[in-house]
């Protein structure tokens, strides 16, 4: 397959409703979501995509109860942007498996712990850690 990089490409728009924002970010979920075989062999990734898809359905509902529609316009720039560069084959394999398939969660630390460390980990978000 060639690449094209204006193929993916579409101007950012302002939501004029809720019910607007939510059809785009519906759009953008099943552009991911069809393009989850796509990924997996572009990037020749070891795993299902099943298991891409559950990746970005973890994505998605992360920021299920944002309300904001400038937030929400915003969230879905970015993830048009990351998508096109995805397909693009604008990132390497290890940004791939880091950011698009890596747990976003963390194992839950007392305070104790977050105090011996020196630091608040909840106000810091991890890099990509490259391969999983």
């Amino acid at each position: 397959m060639t690449i094209i990089p204006t193929r993916l490409a579409r101007p950012s728009v302002v939501s004029s409703s809720m019910a607007d924002a939510r059809t785009r970010a519906l759009k953008l979920y099943r552009d991911w979501y069809r393009a989850a075989p796509e990924i997996v062999s572009l990037y020749a990734l070891n795993v299902s995509s099943a298991y891409v898809r559950h990746a970005i359905r973890e994505r998605f509902e992360k920021n299920r109860y944002v309300t904001d529609p400038r937030a929400i316009d915003v969230l879905l720039l970015k993830g048009r942007q990351d998508y096109q560069e995805t397909l693009n084959l604008w990132k390497q394999r290890d940004h791939v498996e880091g950011i698009l398939l890596a747990p976003q969660h963390r194992p839950h630390k007392t305070f104790l712990q977050k105090f011996y460390e020196g630091r608040d980990e909840d106000s810091v978000v991890p890099a990509a850690s490259g391969i999983v």
